[in-house]
């Protein structure tokens, strides 16, 4: 199941992602169009969105017809999720443990779909055959997951000025530990899925950019506002016992400097590397 320390980042962090879902949304969106269009759900067709956020797949999902579910470990997230999409069914719960057709109650499901929600399993061989026990022969499973933190700047671009403002630097994850980049090995995701029962796998990689530049704007304040909410937001937050308020604003004002100096076409647009995951039950 989900670390405590998981767990808790997500009750905390859950916060920043609601309060800036348009801007998550946006800088996704590309994402987001390949995902749907290769999940290709159909009208009638019962859908469970893991680690559902704030609704973004729960609305495609509706769109298209589906009867959608979602599941996620942050209430606040829930919540987010359940005013944004109420029509989508939005239960509370872990995943990885979870008996999902008792929390959701209905027939077993004919897909599975997440947007960066199934990184942060504490077994993910566990986790992924739970999500098979839920679904019907034949059903689909799509998802997507980041790749190393090497090919993603978007985990560093701003954020590392903040990291490297406290005394120590934060430890870095071990290869395979629960967190955004889990599943940067392909083979090591691929031997997970066929040990959790899954077939016909596919882990195709697909890159863009998070493009920031919200109704117009340049999209330097947006990608601050989204430092701050995931990949700053522990460094941050330990800076406000560290350092003063002024201090703390000079801090700010050079993560806008870089955001501005690394600015493509006048607006920020950070690149993004990950793996499309297929599979059959």
């Amino acid at each position: 199941m989900a670390s405590d320390a998981v767990r808790q980042g997500w009750i905390q962090g859950g916060q920043g992602w609601v309060a800036n879902q348009r801007i998550f949304d946006a800088a996704f969106a590309p994402l987001t169009a390949e995902l749907v269009q290769r999940a290709g759900w159909r009208q009638g067709e019962r859908v469970l969105d893991v680690g559902c956020g704030s609704g973004t797949l729960l609305e495609e999902g509706l769109r298209a017809g589906a009867e959608m579910v979602g599941v996620d470990i942050s209430p606040v997230m829930v919540a987010a999720a359940q005013e944004r999409v109420p029509a989508a069914r939005v239960i509370e719960a872990d995943a990885e443990t979870a008996d999902l057709l008792a929390d959701a109650p209905g027939r077993p499901f004919d897909a599975v779909v997440s947007r960066f929600g199934v990184m942060f399993f504490g077994d993910p061989a566990a986790a992924f055959a739970n999500l098979r026990r839920a679904t019907r022969p034949d059903a689909s499973m799509t998802f997507v997951c980041w790749r190393s933190r090497e090919e993603n700047p978007v985990f560093t671009q701003g954020a590392e000025l903040l990291a490297a403002a406290l005394p120590e630097p934060p430890p870095r994850p071990a290869p395979g530990a629960p967190g955004p980049t889990a599943f940067a090995d392909a083979e090591r995701l691929r031997s997970l899925l066929e040990e959790a029962g899954w077939r016909e796998i596919g882990i195709d990689p697909f890159d863009f950019h998070c493009d920031y530049g919200v109704d117009g704007s340049d999209g330097v304040e947006e990608r601050l506002a989204v430092i701050l909410s995931s990949s700053g937001r522990t460094a941050w937050e330990q800076l406000q016992s560290l350092v003063g308020a002024e201090r703390r604003a000079e801090l700010l004002e050079a993560v806008r400097a870089d955001l501005r100096a690394h600015r493509v076409d006048g607006v920020v647009r950070v690149p993004a590397a990950v793996w499309l995951v297929s599979a059959r039950h």
